[in-house]
């Protein structure tokens, strides 16, 4: 049997992980991503809330950016990112759009029903 064509794979590929991708939609299944946002957004406020936030902060900080400068990272860019999203995340509120996909919809009656 003959090998299929990069081509041929990659678009067998694409099928397959779009299938992936609207089962875990249909499932409302979080992604990976979506769990790190909420417990880096967590994480950042938590620390925020004690006394010694400034030192919280820092050591967190320190712990991601040595694991980003592992993965090949600049440390500083990578400093400045976590700041941003400190900043941002300073007000405690929750910054994350509605995912509206994911929202219950409303039960509307027929009528004569």
């Amino acid at each position: 049997m003959a090998r299929k064509s990069k081509k041929q794979r990659n678009a067998e590929q694409a099928v397959r992980q779009q299938s992936v991708r609207d089962e875990a939609k249909a499932r409302r299944r979080p992604s990976r991503d979506d769990l790190a946002r909420v417990l880096l957004w967590q994480m950042i406020t938590a620390a925020q809330g004690r006394k010694d936030a400034r030192l919280a902060l820092d050591k967190l900080s320190e712990a991601i950016v040595i694991d980003l400068e592992r993965q090949g990272f600049d440390v500083r860019e990578s400093e400045i990112v976590f700041e941003d999203l400190a900043d941002r995340y300073s007000d405690g509120l929750f910054p994350f759009r509605p995912k509206w996909h994911l929202k219950p919809r409303p039960i509307v009656s027929q009528p004569g029903c």
